[in-house]
C-alpha cells in the first residue's frame, strides 16, 4: 500500500531544508526541490520502525512562506486557463459544424476563425466516422 507523505520545504541560505510532520525527526536538505522525494525516501530508511516501504511512498513536496501562495495561485490560474481553452475548443468545434452545414468552405471558416482551413476542417469534422 502507497504511503502518502508531505515534505515541507523552506528555502535556508541557498538550501531547502526539508521536513516531513508524518515522521518525527526526519530531517534532510537539498540544493533543488526536485531533489526532495529521493532525499526523503533515503532518510525514511533511517525510521525502519515505522515500517515505511521507501520505495513504496508518494511525496507531496509543499514550499513554504510566499512560495507556497505564489505556486498555489498560477496552478490555480493554469487550471482556469485549461478549462477556458477546453470550452473554446468545444464552441470553435460546435461552430465549425455550424458554418460547415451552412455551406461555408472550410476556407471561409478558417478565415472566420482565424484558423487555418486544415484545422477548420479537423475542428467540423471531429468525431464524424471514417468513411468505409
Amino acid at each position: 500500500m502507497t504511503t502518502h507523505l508531505t515534505a515541507t520545504a523552506t528555502r535556508s541560505e541557498g538550501w531547502w531544508a526539508v521536513s516531513v510532520p508524518e515522521v518525527d525527526g526526519l530531517f534532510t536538505q537539498t540544493r533543488r526541490l526536485d531533489q526532495i522525494p529521493a532525499m526523503v525516501r533515503d532518510a525514511l530508511t533511517l525510521f525502519p520502525e515505522l515500517g515505511i516501504d521507501p520505495a513504496d511512498t508518494e511525496i507531496n513536496v509543499v514550499p513554504t512562506g510566499d512560495l507556497r501562495h505564489v505556486a498555489d495561485e498560477i496552478r490555480a490560474l493554469r487550471e482556469s486557463a485549461e478549462q477556458a481553452q477546453s470550452r473554446a475548443t468545444a464552441a470553435m468545434r460546435s461552430g465549425a459544424r455550424t458554418m460547415k452545414s451552412e455551406g461555408l468552405s472550410y476556407r471561409d471558416i478558417g478565415a472566420i476563425l482565424g484558423i487555418s482551413h486544415q484545422r477548420a476542417q479537423q475542428l467540423a469534422t471531429a468525431g464524424d466516422a471514417a468513411p468505409a
